[in-house]
């Protein structure tokens, strides 16, 4: 019993002395930062808190459906979690529920990984007519988060427009014109997949303000788009004048994008192609210069009907031209205007640095500027580029440069900080209980057997009090 008792002092001295970093926010940025510092450094303690009860971040809630290859990620999160010096606290909100200060008064370094859930705004007339989404509503409301189920927007129009030409903007467009056949074996929620059945949506317009050139998606999502069942595309021929000339210029992943789009738009497809496109019931098309002035609403002002576009011409070339009005505008007749123009990171606390200018933390290599042990990682750190791998990397340099200042001494890691330990004391005292991943497999566990029941891989609880429910039985 004694060397049991002598044992135990030494494991917690051990623990009372370790690193105790904290992260908040559980999507890829902060996972890939926890997994990082647990790898390089045997000691750390890592506790990752999260808002909703349910980790991964934009994995789970932005992701399309039809890309469940995208969320095998979760696989290398979850060990992450499961790991003995790794510790998840959901349904704790930092900045309402408990102070960045007080995290920083708990932990030796804090983290901020916590995305960017705010809206780029156009900033034209119209934007909050009905019939106006933001992608990442949109995005949000087919993928089960929480705070957009009450969206149910209508799509008992013909015609889509929607504003941005990136990856996401082609997700939308996807799942939009998609046949439903394909959707229900994804992990869709139910109700978006039910509003999809009896939409009326059967032509999309992806807008862009520059030209093929400079559009952001990759090639394997617009190769997706070309081929893409019971659907055509409609490329203008006049948009490549002088393309194929400026071609032996770009950087190779650009050149093969700009050849598909140009092949798309250009060449007589094949007899099977021809066929194949003459049944299609539906049809997609990019617009290119285009930007917008007003959202055109109906007689009683209720919801739109419309768009009005700037048309543009390039000054400059290559990814730096600038799109400059030419005075001519066109007008298009839609019934849904999704504005895929960005996400944007939100300030959390006003004691943490917030440039609203660039809506990021101002940060050199993820330390946050004039402020010693605080960080910041992801969309946060950088703004909102890039794919989960551009996020694995700037995450793995957050973490680096955690642990080159515990390793300096920037970070004083030789006083014991109580980490966890007096976080779950205040919580307690203002009535939040936090969810532990454990508590989150039950989730998982009933949210897969919900969806093995209807063929799906899984399927979503759709509210925070479900989850709860779920979570403490």
């Amino acid at each position: 019993l004694k060397v049991y008792m002598l044992l135990r002092n030494l494991s917690s001295a051990f623990s009372i002395c370790s690193p105790k970093v904290c992260i908040v926010g559980s999507g890829p940025a902060g996972f890939y930062t926890a997994q990082h510092l647990i790898k390089a450094r045997q000691d750390v303690e890592v506790d990752i808190y999260e808002r909703l009860p349910v980790p991964f971040g934009l994995v789970r809630f932005g992701v399309a459906p039809d890309h469940p290859e995208v969320k095998n990620v979760i696989n290398t999160f979850t060990l992450t979690a499961r790991n003995s010096r790794c510790s998840f606290y959901g349904n704790v909100n930092v900045g309402k529920d408990v102070s960045i200060e007080e995290l920083q008064q708990a932990y030796h370094a804090v983290v901020l990984s916590y995305g960017a859930e705010g809206n780029r705004r156009m900033g034209v007339p119209g934007e909050d007519l009905a019939g106006v989404y933001s992608a990442k509503d949109f995005v949000g409301w087919y993928n089960g988060l929480p705070s957009c189920q009450e969206l149910s927007p209508d799509l008992n129009c013909e015609t889509a427009v929607i504003l941005g030409q990136g990856n996401v903007a082609l997700d939308v467009a996807r799942i939009l014109l998609a046949p439903t056949d394909i959707l229900k074996k994804t992990d869709i929620t139910q109700p978006a997949l039910e509003a999809l059945v009896q939409s009326q949506v059967r032509r999309v317009l992806i807008v862009g303000r520059r030209g093929p050139m400079q559009v952001a998606c990759t090639i394997k999502e617009f190769r997706e788009m070309v081929n893409l069942p019971d659907t055509r595309p409609e490329m203008m021929a006049d948009d490549f004048e002088g393309v194929k000339e400026a071609l032996k210029d770009l950087p190779r992943p650009r050149k093969r994008l700009t050849e598909l789009m140009m092949k798309t738009a250009l060449e007589i497809p094949s007899e099977k192609e021809q066929e194949r496109q003459s049944k299609a019931s539906r049809v997609w098309a990019f617009r290119f210069l285009r930007s917008p002035i007003e959202i055109l609403a109906n007689p009683d002002n209720s919801r739109t009907v419309g768009i009005r576009l700037a048309v543009n011409r390039l000054e400059g070339s290559g990814d730096g031209a600038r799109a400059v009005p030419t005075g001519e505008v066109e007008d298009v007749t839609c019934g849904l205007l999704i504005s895929s123009i960005g996400y944007k990171s939100l300030p959390i606390d006003p004691s943490v640095p917030f440039d609203s200018h660039k809506a990021i933390v101002p940060n050199n290599m993820g330390r946050v500027q004039h402020t010693a042990g605080l960080y910041c990682s992801g969309w946060l750190k950088t703004g909102p580029t890039g794919v989960i791998a551009t996020t694995m990397n700037n995450s793995f340099d957050t973490a680096r440069s955690v642990v080159e200042d515990m390793e300096s001494g920037t970070v004083d890691v030789s006083a014991a900080r109580p980490g966890s330990q007096s976080i779950s004391g205040l919580l307690e005292e203002r009535g939040v209980k936090p969810v532990t991943f454990s508590n989150w497999e039950k989730i998982d566990s009933l949210e897969m057997s919900r969806g093995e029941a209807s063929g799906k891989p899984r399927e979503k609880l759709l509210t925070v009090e479900e989850m709860l429910q779920v979570a403490r039985k």
